[in-house]
């Protein structure tokens, strides 16, 4: 799909599959952790536990990518896709109806997570063979754009859902979207068969690749360079609520940040050409630090939101990254190299919010966020040569060197 188009990539039906159930998925994920969050809330009165069923959705990404994405390579990735999603349509249903203790509750939520990222590599190592070419690069545009679309929806779904029928009835909710992906995927989808041969045990086959992958100089760096930015940004969006006083002008501020996110990726996506993706991943990764420097200046709502989706925006940068990934790891390991990928973007983001958190409970909210900001520059500028295309890191050290010579001789 040399030069491929929006339109000629949603035309292909298993995108169209995958989208759509991709949609459902972070939709219902929404749903689930909000309802989870205030059914734990209302049994016991605890911030503390509120706060860790809302995160216990990220938590298993850590042992999951560590431990077992070698199954998304050595099983049917349709057979594995329909899986999971009847494993979260059970596991909700459970939660609002078995009337479980808070400390099951949030044990079953994170055991049956364990699986989230080999689910989610099998759908992500299908793209590509479903999209070869630029078609696979567009088609992650989408899919991003379906995430922060999906996101705002399911917030202001969930909570007149939650509104009208409680926790209970938004945990039914998400295990009915789960039944409906489950159906879709099921109907749509050919069962291709695994990437992999089966071979050692799933734990000791995902630690072999997972150090394989990661020797690889230029695997590692592309990894690196879809992680450490978002590490910063996630610290800086963590913020938002107490930087407003706790107040719900933070939802304002949040959302902003997931349009401008969907709103750099369509442009991006729609108007940069291949090679000026690729061009632009440095330039857009320093964009994704740089806005969140002006809240050492106290901004209001206004230009907190502004600021907010301008800096979210250049997470578009990771397009310009996704050929040379795809180029980079073997066919054979594409589904656990994609859940390494996720994984590693889940836990970073995950400690970015605590280490940004901690350093909230120093200084003022405001200066955190904008040495969040700030932090996430420097780390865009230290991976140039992993952000740059091929050719132009050459380029650019040459030009580092020639100054440096100048620089002694003067």
């Amino acid at each position: 799909m040399k030069g491929a188009t929006f339109g000629e990539v949603f035309a292909v039906k298993e995108f169209r599959v995958l989208f759509g159930s991709f949609a459902l998925l972070v939709g219902g994920d929404v749903i689930k952790m909000l309802a989870l969050s205030v059914l734990v809330y209302a049994r016991t009165g605890s911030p503390g536990l509120s706060a860790a069923a809302y995160m216990a959705g990220w938590l298993p990404y850590i042992l999951g990518g560590l431990f077992l994405l070698s199954l998304a390579d050595r099983m049917r990735p349709r057979a594995l896709m329909v899986a999971g999603e009847l494993i979260r349509a059970v596991t909700c249903l459970l939660l609002a109806f078995a009337g479980l203790p808070v400390w099951v509750m949030l044990a079953l939520v994170l055991v049956t997570g364990l699986f989230s990222p080999v689910f989610l590599a099998a759908r992500m190592a299908m793209l590509p063979e479903v999209l070869p070419g630029d078609g696979f690069v567009l088609g992650r545009s989408m899919l991003n754009l379906a995430s922060a679309s999906a996101q705002i929806v399911g917030l202001a779904v969930g909570g007149a859902v939650l509104a009208v029928t409680g926790a209970p009835g938004g945990l039914a909710a998400t295990a009915g979207l789960s039944l409906l992906a489950a159906v879709v995927l099921r109907a749509g989808l050919p069962d291709r068969p695994a990437r992999g041969a089966a071979g050692a045990g799933a734990v000791r086959e995902t630690l072999r690749v997972n150090r394989r992958l990661l020797a690889d100089g230029r695997v590692r760096g592309l990894l690196l360079a879809q992680w450490l930015p978002c590490v910063f940004l996630a610290g800086a969006e963590a913020m938002v609520v107490p930087y407003l006083g706790g107040q719900g002008q933070a939802g304002v501020v949040l959302a902003a940040a997931a349009a401008g996110m969907a709103a750099g990726q369509f442009v991006v996506g729609r108007f940069a050409a291949p090679p000026m993706r690729e061009r632009l991943a440095l330039p857009l990764a320093v964009l994704l630090g740089v806005p969140w420097l002006g809240f050492a200046l106290w901004p209001g709502i206004g230009w907190a939101s502004v600021l907010a989706a301008v800096a979210t925006a250049g997470l578009s940068y990771q397009l310009g990254l996704q050929r040379r990934f795809v180029e980079a790891v073997p066919e054979e390991v594409r589904g656990q190299a994609f859940g390494l990928q996720s994984s590693g973007l889940m836990t970073g983001q995950a400690a970015g919010a605590a280490l940004v958190g901690a350093l909230g409970e120093v200084i003022a909210p405001g200066h955190a966020i904008a040495v969040a900001g700030g932090a996430g520059v420097v780390v865009a500028l230290a991976l140039t040569r992993a952000l740059l295309p091929p050719s132009a890191p050459a380029v650019a050290s040459g030009g580092l060197r020639r100054g440096a010579r100048r620089s002694r001789g003067g």
